[in-house]
């Protein structure tokens, strides 16, 4: 039987890899992720909406010569990537609990190198448009946050959410899409993803859903 709830977030609580209201780090790491949290100057990397945190802990063990840090308001999912990168003692990986639209409040301009975005939430509801993470006002807040040329990825099984995405990106002057691939599977761009699956991706694909790819950057920064 799993842990229940309040057994996580005394884990949370404890666990020097996640960041959450309370603990003597949470709010003085804005512009000072590298001397304060990881102790060096290597690029950071986001996965927003981390859930689980599959893509945080399997891409800092394939590159100790970056950072990484898992983005998720929900403690009981982000309690098993910090679990994870606690057990394995994964020096260059964090996790932040605070919702993605305060992400200002966390990173300074600039302060980040890449962010992934995958399996998101597709909000399908057109009422709800302004929430998904792929919308124009998320998308300007990332332009901020990001290093120029630095990369952005969405990763979905959406098809709903590829076509938004897509239509998005392409009115948009300030972004160039590099990559886009409605089967990443059947795609070169695979390699990409270093056979990192989230549990609910493993669900999907073996469903017989695609899994949609969009690699892009921004050409000029705000």
């Amino acid at each position: 039987m799993g842990r229940s709830k309040t057994a996580k977030f005394a884990d949370n609580a404890a666990n020097r890899h996640l960041l959450q209201p309370g603990k003597p780090l949470f709010n003085k790491l804005k512009g000072k992720w590298n001397k304060l949290y990881f102790h060096n100057d290597n690029d950071i990397v986001l996965e927003l909406a981390c859930g689980r945190g599959e893509y945080t802990v399997g891409l800092a063990r394939e590159f100790s010569d970056m950072n990484f840090i898992g983005v998720d308001i929900k403690g009981a999912r982000i309690w098993a990537g910090s679990q994870q990168a606690a057990k394995e003692n994964l020096i260059n990986t964090a996790f932040l609990r605070v919702h993605i639209q305060n992400l200002k409040d966390y990173f300074s301009n600039h302060e980040v190198s890449e962010i992934w975005i995958i399996h998101p939430d597709p909000r399908p509801k057109n009422s709800d448009e302004r929430r998904r993470l792929t919308c124009p006002r998320f998308l300007d807040m990332y332009k901020q946050l990001i290093k120029p040329g630095g990369l952005m990825r969405l990763k979905t099984d959406n098809t709903g959410l590829y076509q938004y995405t897509m239509e998005v990106l392409q009115n948009r002057p300030d972004v160039h899409i590099l990559n886009a691939t409605v089967d990443l599977y059947k795609s070169t761009l695979l390699a990409e993803h270093y056979n990192i699956k989230t549990k609910y991706e493993q669900e999907f694909s073996s469903g017989g859903n695609m899994i949609k790819y969009i690699k892009f950057y921004f050409k000029g920064h705000l």
